[in-house]
């Protein structure tokens, strides 16, 4: 019943039209009133709580570097550096969108900023190419969405939070597995160009890739401190972020200049925008938190998957199932916040590695960005690119087939990402 009520009146409040946020809070609301435990005091210090996190601090800087990047150029120079290298061959255009992909995950995080930018770049290029606009669409949609994966990762941090385990682990442990999703759709991509008639740029010399290179350098450099800096603990994954924002304002206005002080102005309000909005959910999402464990609704959860408990993989399949519906019809933050104080102490009872099963739920949540009928990145191609939703969806399958794939490959041989994740942090 208690779980009834919870889930009811939290689709009945999205129903309705209320943002998740606030469904959030009625659905907390709810429950509080079935279980007779109703006090404004509690609801507010909940989402006072919620919001009062350092590790969260991460958010707001990471999506400011992501901002200063598009607009300073630094993306730009990644995708022209990747052009240089693969755009020459046969559906190149296709591979430098994946190359550049897991280049700018690697800077900023966010799938939303590196799609707006892939798809602003690249589409554009790949229609003149020939390429059928709808699958163009779709790759980039679907390699835009290996940013929560590879670190810095934004989706990582909002569950390092939400599942108390170490966020540095997390980064570490989402780096070959960001890798494995790019290779999936790269493989997909050459199936799909081989059957199309189209152009291609001319093959770059060696000066023109050693210029890109050199041009590029400044940006490269970023993942390359952020991951060492980790890895040797020179500081934390907030300290990271800060240290990404700095160091891509400090390239974009005095190294490449291409950033005006009004520029950096909409940057910093487009980043508040966006984290207020996310540290919002979280705070709500607080509320939902703690009257879960207050309901013991964990228990409830694993009462419920005992049939699988004593076969991990089975387990793994039932939940990525679970988390794939939900991924559906909600975005990753409120999928991500509502989700993960449910099934962490399913995961902790069958004896699984919380770092592994996170990367596996952070891959399932980025996966739901392009699942239909919510799909936040199919919008923004969509908008960038102005086609309808379903031309984009219709183009995505092929790559979201081969990302989930790799997803179920991770359930049934875990050392796909336990393995690299143990020689990164040790």
């Amino acid at each position: 019943m208690t779980v009834f009520i919870f889930l009811g009146s939290l689709l009945a409040a999205m129903a309705i039209g209320l943002p998740i946020a606030y469904a959030l809070l009625a659905s907390g609301v709810a429950l509080m009133w079935h279980l007779d435990l109703f006090d404004a005091q509690i609801l507010a210090q909940n989402v006072i709580n919620g919001a009062d996190s350092f590790p969260l601090l991460a958010v707001p800087f990471f999506m400011l570097a992501g901002e200063i990047m598009n607009v300073g150029g630094l993306s730009r120079r990644i995708v022209h550096l990747a052009l240089t290298l693969v755009g020459h061959k046969r559906g190149g255009l296709g591979f430098v969108a994946i190359v550049a992909a897991c280049m700018l995950a690697a800077l900023s995080g966010s799938a939303v900023a590196d799609t707006a930018a892939l798809a602003s770049l690249l589409l554009p290029m790949m229609k003149r190419a020939g390429h059928d606009p709808a699958r163009a669409g779709g790759l980039i949609a679907s390699a835009g969405i290996i940013a929560p994966v590879i670190p810095p990762s934004i989706g990582f941090v909002i569950f390092g939070v939400a599942a108390n385990l170490s966020i540095s682990k997390l980064f570490m442990a989402g780096i070959v597995p960001g890798l494995l999703m790019g290779l999936s759709i790269a493989l997909a991509w050459w199936f799909v160009a081989k059957k199309e008639a189209i152009s291609t740029p001319p093959k770059a010399s060696w000066e023109e890739r050693l210029a890109a290179l050199k041009e590029s350098t400044w940006a490269l450099f970023l993942p390359v401190i952020v991951i060492v800096g980790l890895k040797m603990g020179v500081f934390t994954p907030t300290e990271a972020a800060v240290v990404a924002a700095v160091y891509a304002l400090v390239v974009s206005m005095l190294v490449y200049k291409e950033m005006s002080w009004g520029q950096l102005c909409e940057a910093f309000l487009s980043s508040a925008k966006t984290t207020a909005v996310i540290m919002l959910l979280v705070a709500a999402a607080m509320v939902s938190a703690w009257l879960i464990t207050v309901a013991e609704i964990p228990d409830q959860m694993i009462a419920l998957l005992e049939p699988f408990m004593g076969n991990k993989t089975l387990l793994l399949i039932a939940i990525m199932v679970l988390v794939m519906v939900v991924g559906t019809a909600m975005d990753m933050t409120p999928t991500i916040l509502i989700l993960t104080p449910v099934l962490m102490p399913v995961v902790k009872a069958a004896d699984i590695d919380p770092i592994y099963f996170g990367v596996l739920f952070i891959i399932n949540n980025s996966i739901g960005l392009i699942t239909p009928p919510v799909g936040t990145v199919l919008n923004v191609v969509a908008g960038v690119g102005k086609m309808k939703m379903d031309q984009v969806t219709r183009g995505v399958l092929p790559f979201m087939g081969a990302q989930l794939t790799v997803m179920f490959l991770m359930v049934f041989f875990p050392v796909l990402v336990t393995g690299p994740a143990r020689w990164f942090y040790g």
